[in-house]
């Protein structure tokens, strides 16, 4: 047998990596690339740098400490009554917090005056906290430039 001869397994397998590799490089060149800021060894900031990924971004991020951390959410325009445990900055907007990448999406579609949204208390089922199908019910909230709060996306509990 020529050892040099492939099978069809092999075929279909390279056929399939072809075509799926475009198609996520793609979709990662499509979405803009987050930076998050996080605490050491959080591992729901972890998931959440995750879950972005999957999600076809791009996801540099740091470690950042106590009072450095806190001026950072400060210095982006995030309201303590928002904070959560990581922050992401995206095209000038701030994601505090475990905020949905169809959140971001939107966001970055609609491009309202505002700061970012902010997932407030790391609530159960929200990206990198737990299964979402068993998640608590949980509003994403647009930080406005005057610090305010309004609900941006309600997810029910499921």
């Amino acid at each position: 047998m020529n050892r040099y001869l492939i099978g069809r397994r092999e075929v279909i397998l390279a056929a399939t990596a072809f075509a799926v590799t475009p198609a996520a490089k793609a979709k990662a060149e499509e979405e803009p690339p987050i930076h998050v800021v996080k605490g050491r060894g959080c591992e729901c900031c972890e998931a959440w740098v995750d879950y972005l990924r999957e999600q076809g971004f791009t996801v540099t991020d740091e470690v950042s400490m106590g009072t450095l951390l806190i001026r950072f959410k400060m210095d982006q325009g995030v309201p303590v009554k928002a904070f959560s445990c990581h922050t992401g900055t995206v095209e000038g907007y701030a994601l505090e917090g475990h905020v949905p990448a169809a959140d971001i999406r939107r966001l970055l579609a609609e491009r309202p005056d505002a700061v970012g949204l902010a997932v407030p208390d790391m609530p159960y089922g929200s990206p990198g906290m737990g299964s979402e199908d068993s998640r608590d019910a949980y509003d994403v909230v647009l930080i406005r430039r005057d610090g305010g709060l309004e609900v941006y996306t309600s997810y029910p509990a499921a």
